[in-house]
């Protein structure tokens, strides 16, 4: 049974008069239909009697090639979706209880659809949704290794682009022209690059600061293959790192090691952040380890499931998530590992393959 299918049936069984959804990453799991419309509405439409596509006038014909609904509705700019929406759905009976995926909808479509069928109720499909596109089919993962591949050749990109004097930005500029080469459209996230003190800040923005020896050097980026998503982190030193360098590194690998080995069909989400972040605390350094262990990944680069403390979900076969943690330090070094992996009956199996011992690089003038 494809996507759609099983969550019309889920639909039917959950007694849901409608289901609304906006989301361009499940429309495009559960179609293959992938658009993002910007500030125009594209949703997807579905009752007892038809699955249809709403979508800006500009996707109509895309649309309709991919064949995966019963109707597929194109609007003008100067034209209501909403006059439309309502039109194309109300021949399909009275609605009593409507479907939303609401982890996504935003407050204005939410009071459109409320003003719309005024007699509804809501209820939320998300965590449905979640456990649908949670476990990857093989076809999912096999795209996912290859988005894995161009994350390493990314890296090496990075690497290489090293010297004296560069600026963080430069090196965000040459990796995303050298994978534009390769033929990615488009990274996963807004590349990170971070110099010295500089990554201490987890998510730091990348800027002018220069790279000088003996720092290292933190890179957090992906890419869209297919659809699908990549993420891997890695942390470099750039000439000979400080004594205290290669001990902060040589917890967060362990930390790193130690939860992905750890991987295996049963184990908890929360029992795998214990495992990195035990080591972490045992070390001295629980206080700048600051936030969860991993994050699930596939279309979107964060979805379901969350690894971090307390979280009681069975890790099981098929899942996609990342282990990534770190140690930060203001004013001396942030330190990040992250592999993305996909869960097996044996264990891990990571889609990034860069060594994640420390790679010391020459220093260039």
């Amino acid at each position: 049974m494809n996507p759609l299918d099983a969550f019309k049936k889920y639909m039917i069984d959950q007694t849901l008069s409608f289901v609304y959804i906006d989301n361009p990453d499940t429309i495009a799991h559960l179609t293959g239909f992938y658009s993002n419309p910007h500030e125009r509405v594209l949703a997807l439409l579905i009752t007892a009697d038809s699955t249809q596509l709403l979508v800006p006038k500009l996707e109509e014909s895309e649309a309709r090639s991919y064949g995966a609904v019963d109707i597929v509705t194109g609007y003008k700019d100067e034209d209501n979706p909403w006059a439309i929406l309502k039109e194309n759905v109300a021949e399909d009976g009275l609605f009593n209880t409507i479907g939303i995926e609401s982890d996504y909808l935003v407050v204005d479509r939410y009071h459109q659809l409320m003003s719309l069928f005024p007699d509804a109720s809501f209820k939320s499909v998300t965590s449905y949704l979640q456990n649908m596109k949670v476990i990857k089919s093989g076809e999912e993962i096999l795209i996912m290794k290859e988005a894995g591949y161009l994350a390493d050749e990314a890296l090496r990109v990075g690497m290489d682009a090293l010297s004296t004097g560069i600026t963080e930005q430069e090196v965000v500029a040459v990796i995303e022209y050298e994978m534009k080469k390769l033929g990615v459209k488009e990274m996963s996230f807004d590349t990170m690059v971070l110099f010295g003190d500089h990554a201490a800040s987890p998510h730091g923005t990348p800027g002018d600061r220069k790279l000088q020896a003996g720092e290292l050097v933190l890179f957090d980026l992906g890419v869209v293959y297919n659809g699908y998503t990549s993420d891997v982190t890695r942390t470099v030193s750039y000439g000979d790192p400080s004594p205290k360098l290669k001990e902060l590194y040589s917890i967060v690998l362990n930390a790193q090691k130690t939860a992905q080995a750890a991987v295996r069909p049963g184990i908890t989400a929360g029992e795998l952040d214990a495992a990195a972040r035990q080591i972490i605390t045992e070390s001295g350094y629980g206080d700048y380890f600051t936030h969860r262990l991993g994050h699930g990944l596939g279309r979107s680069v964060h979805e379901f499931p969350n690894i971090a403390p307390g979280v009681t979900i069975p890790i099981q076969t098929g899942m996609c998530f990342s282990i990534e943690p770190g140690v930060y330090i203001e004013g001396t070094a942030g330190i990040r590992i992250e592999d993305c992996l996909v869960v097996t009956d044996k264990g891990a199996d990571p889609f990034t393959q860069t060594t994640k011992e420390l790679i010391v690089l020459p220093v260039k003038e």
